[in-house]
């Protein structure tokens, strides 16, 4: 039972997460996509830019400093990587975003967050 609540927590995350980004002007191209690598919450553009986006939920909102580290953000932009011809044209921008989320609090996003 536990697992099952933590996934449907995490989907509601993601919900929460791409309506914040259609408020903000960006259009969801895709939703948990899965490759090799690891999966990608949320796949968004706004103009010229594609974001490939971790989605991070936490109960505590103190918590959410330590919910992503470097080997997740690694493992999203491989599978960013191995999905970019899918939703990238050549003159586009690619970056990893995060979104961040908590309950009573507004989506966070962070964004640009991986410098390989």
């Amino acid at each position: 039972m536990k697992r099952a609540a933590a996934e449907a927590r995490g989907r509601e995350a993601e919900r929460r997460a791409a309506w914040w980004l259609r408020l903000n002007g960006w259009r969801i191209l895709g939703e948990r996509l899965r490759v090799a690598a690891c999966e990608v919450a949320l796949v968004a553009r706004r103009g010229r830019i594609v974001v490939f986006s971790a989605v991070t939920w936490r109960e505590r909102p103190e918590d959410l400093d330590l919910a992503i580290d470097q080997y997740r953000l690694r493992r999203v932009a491989a599978a960013a990587e191995m999905l970019a011809s899918r939703f990238a044209r050549p003159q586009d921008d690619i970056r990893i975003d995060v979104m961040r989320l908590a309950p009573g609090r507004l989506p966070r996003h962070l964004v640009d967050v991986w410098q390989p």
